[in-house]
């Protein structure tokens, strides 16, 4: 299964490989098989990049925090402020590569209260100013229990395209699928600093399943 957002650049890469193999066949000799050999890498790579694997939430998942994003954490950070809580916060970073799957999935259940796009630049994803400077769409909501999460797509220096359809007073469940980012990316989940958070710098994630962290009420 491939995204549907990637359906036009997938078609793209198969109509450039097309052109190469055509013009190979024409030029014949190395350069031909240049030519092949970049017309199967090319499209190779775009399905790569656009694969959408079905993902199973784990048991209980309606009141667990889970992966928003596949890729690595690269940064946990406690005792933030941000106008979204009521109370100091913490951050979670995840950092995808070109390699990983970039379809985003949302961490929990409940309602989106929030939902902004904002322009930017565009640093390397794991600089510390690019939740503040690069190109981002950004996410509030509230879990049943009251908890409140929020979260954010992050363009990178190679990643130049965010693409979602959150809006404000969605209902959502954990899992379901909103967006993704193109070409390597970042992700910032922010969480209440009372949240039980099961990962730590270094992890890796899967979207859709690997538990982040355990909501109150539960």
């Amino acid at each position: 299964m491939f995204a549907k957002e990637g359906y036009s650049i997938i078609g793209t890469a198969i109509v450039i490989s097309i052109l190469l193999s055509v013009i190979g066949a024409f030029a014949g000799g190395v350069v031909a098989w240049v030519l092949y050999i970049l017309a199967v890498l090319t499209t190779a790579f775009t399905l790569y990049f656009f694969r959408d694997p079905e993902r199973n939430p784990p048991d209980g998942f309606e009141d667990k925090l889970i992966a928003p994003a596949d890729g690595k954490v690269i940064l946990l950070i406690n005792g933030l402020k941000h106008d979204f809580f009521d109370e100091p916060c913490t951050q979670i970073s995840i950092f995808l590569s070109p390699l990983d799957v970039h379809v985003n999935r949302v961490p929990a259940s409940g309602k989106i209260v929030q939902a902004d796009y904002y322009p930017g630049e565009y640093l390397v994803a794991w600089h510390e100013k690019a939740s503040e400077l690069n190109e981002r769409s950004e996410f509030g909501m509230v879990h049943p229990s009251g908890g409140k999460v929020f979260f954010r797509q992050i363009t990178g220096y190679i990643a130049r395209r965010i693409v979602f359809d959150l809006k404000e007073g969605d209902e959502v469940s954990a899992g379901d699928k909103f967006g993704m980012m193109k070409f390597g990316s970042r992700m910032d989940i922010l969480v209440p600093d009372s949240m039980k958070l099961l990962v730590k710098p270094g992890d890796r994630t899967v979207a859709g399943e690997s538990l982040m962290g355990i909501f109150k009420s539960s």
